[in-house]
């Protein structure tokens, strides 16, 4: 089968937004680890809108986060105490929101992700530390996991050079390899005054590329009572842990809540052909989640910078 994945550097509009809510979210669990969080940013063309939920004891500087992550200084916010009616299943140990995460791993390469999101992933970091602006990367594999295609888009850099850069990274012969370098033209306007960003929309590059489904929402900006991000993260554990003790090709593992309760209304895990159930083997509830992965800590930013799975967080770790 074919296989496509795209990766997007730090640089990009939307992976700007990502960081800034993360940050913010990082600021707030420095100062106060039961910061509840739920902030989304909005940026482009000069200017930054942050809005959302925020409950905490932190001295919060907007203007100072925002300007240090993307360089912007026009910043304007509406951010409200989070709900009552959400606060009431969160303060007895349920779950932030209801929804089902879906987590994954496979045995393609040692981050347990697949092939196809590594190598653009691992192509965009390359580039993007000769080249540190926004930029996005993109690989094609066949039937063999052969690259086929290759596509990248850099701010900043000549075709030619960024021709030289895939060349250099690849470290192999080119031939049957089509390079696809700045296809539209190199260009020197990116970022936040080229495009405007929106946080949670490369949510696709956050996991494991098109090639797995996706069942929660986004996660930067969101402190860990919502299992859209903590039980994601979990769900990604148990894939990993599941696939070396059981010796699988793939797995795949799927968690479910309902808003305010503790139980997971599905904890299960399938190699493609089988399903068996995962809730008496690890901590499935959302503050025993959140303990076992110590996720009460200024840990987020990086998570929002290169995706949140194979990159040696804890939650990768066997």
């Amino acid at each position: 089968m074919i296989r496509t994945a795209e990766f997007v550097s730090p640089g990009h509009p939307d992976k700007l937004c990502d960081r800034i809510s993360d940050k913010i979210l990082d600021t707030c669990l420095e100062q106060d680890s039961e910061s509840r969080v739920a902030i989304e940013t909005a940026g482009g063309h000069g200017s930054v809108h942050l809005t959302g939920e925020i409950t905490t004891n932190a001295e919060l500087d907007y203007e100072s986060i925002v300007k240090e992550v993307s360089g912007i200084d026009k910043v304007t916010h509406n951010v409200v105490k989070q709900s009552n009616f959400i606060k009431q299943g969160v303060d007895v140990g349920g779950a932030g929101d209801q929804g089902i995460m879906v987590g994954y791993a496979c045995d393609e390469n040692d981050e347990y992700v697949p092939e196809e999101y590594r190598l653009a992933r691992s192509l965009c970091r390359y580039i993007y530390e000769k080249f540190p602006y926004d930029g996005k990367t993109q690989i094609t594999l066949d039937k063999y996991k052969k690259i086929t295609h290759i596509v990248a888009s850099f701010q900043n850099v000549s075709k030619e050079e960024l021709e030289q850069l895939v060349v250099e990274w690849l470290d192999y012969k080119v031939d049957g390899i089509t390079i696809h370098c700045n296809p539209a033209g190199d260009w020197t306007q990116g970022g936040f005054d080229a495009d405007a960003g929106l946080t949670g929309r490369k949510l696709v590059v956050d996991n494991y590329g098109p090639r797995v489904p996706i069942g929660g929402g986004a996660y930067s900006g969101k402190d860990p009572s919502k299992v859209d991000r903590s039980a994601a993260y979990m769900a990604r554990h148990i894939a990993v842990k599941e696939l070396k003790k059981q010796g699988l090709r793939e797995c795949w593992v799927y968690l479910s809540y309902a808003i305010g309760e503790k139980e997971p209304l599905q904890a299960t895990c399938s190699d493609g052909h089988v399903n068996w159930d995962v809730s008496k083997k690890y901590p499935v509830y959302p503050n025993e989640i959140i303990d076992f992965l110590d996720l009460k800590k200024p840990i987020y930013y990086e998570t929002s910078q290169w995706g949140a799975y194979g990159n040696g967080f804890k939650w990768d770790l066997l």
